[in-house]
């Protein structure tokens, strides 16, 4: 498990149902791109929209869209202890090659009650278990590296997506662990120094958009070309900037990340209240900003 893994979209259609159709197309042209992994019911797929039920259909829908291609990483964390066992027991039956459990949130547990979610995830599901480490959208803090070291030496998680504000976390996981363990990059503001710190992967909802320029970041950073690697990252700065910096105010990054892929003429399904889609004139507007700043794809300009 390593490379490019985008964290997919869930698409809906238009009433807010789960649209299964556009998800799996949506997924076999990010396959199709070369991508190497993805990641299915994780922030960018919605999951917090979705019900338990939808959750796991979702899954389902994209193990057979996927067909074995690639692997999948399956979000199954809750907030709940036992809801979150029920939901891995099953993408271990559908499977995913891992499950990726989200710190726990809005409630405040400490950082003893964290550590034990994850033991007694890890020991009701033979599933490989992977921190999704994002406090901002969490309500505890980071697990440390020392947390993640310890939790792996004792057999409970075996990798790592790492959203935090800072990359060196990657460094130092790599120093502290073996490789049975896998950190991956979960950011979108420094991939290229995440992947030359070692990083065995990056997870990202802009890899939605840009897979095949992603795939060539990955590929030219494992050859160790650096030329290449920055070539590729900066053909991808214009997207970041998109959700970083937005044209369109008060729109989020998978409003935006739809948006692109209606533009190039792709499945993007719609977002589930209380996100909203970009009306008419903003998609004009990201047309018009995307023109000045061309799709990065390493291979063609995308479909219209």
């Amino acid at each position: 498990m390593r490379g490019v893994w985008p964290a997919a979209l869930t698409m809906f259609d238009a009433e807010g149902r789960l649209d299964e159709d556009a998800t799996a197309a949506h997924l076999d042209l990010l396959v199709t791109e070369g991508v190497h992994g993805l990641v299915v019911g994780g922030t960018s797929g919605e999951f917090v929209a979705l019900t338990d039920a939808e959750r796991r259909r979702l899954l389902e829908v994209a193990v057979e869209a996927v067909a074995g291609r690639v692997a999948i990483l399956a979000g199954t964390g809750t907030y709940a202890t036992s809801a979150t066992i029920a939901l891995t027991r099953h993408a271990q039956e559908a499977g995913a090659a891992a499950a990726l459990v989200v710190l726990p949130y809005f409630q405040r547990p400490s950082r003893g009650e964290v550590l034990g979610h994850y033991r007694r995830v890890a020991a009701a599901t033979d599933l490989p278990l992977w921190v999704y480490n994002i406090p901002a959208n969490a309500a505890t803090d980071p697990l440390t590296t020392a947390d993640l070291a310890g939790l792996y030496r004792e057999g409970v998680v075996s990798g790592v997506k790492s959203t935090l504000p800072t990359v060196h976390q990657i460094h130092e996981l790599r120093a502290a662990t073996d490789e049975g363990f896998r950190a991956f990059y979960g950011g979108f503001t420094a991939p290229l120094e995440a992947m030359a710190g070692g990083a065995h992967g990056w997870i990202s909802g802009l890899l939605n958009v840009a897979p095949a320029t992603a795939v060539e970041l990955w590929e030219a950073v494992g050859a160790g070309d650096l030329p290449r690697a920055r070539d590729a990252w900066a053909r991808l700065l214009p997207l970041r900037r998109l959700v970083t910096d937005p044209a369109v105010r008060g729109a989020s990054d998978l409003a935006l990340y739809r948006g692109l892929l209606r533009i190039w003429g792709r499945p993007a399904g719609f977002c589930r209240p209380p996100l909203r889609d970009l009306d008419p004139a903003e998609l004009s507007m990201l047309e018009k900003t995307l023109q000045a700043a061309p799709p990065p794809h390493a291979t063609s300009t995308p479909p219209r």
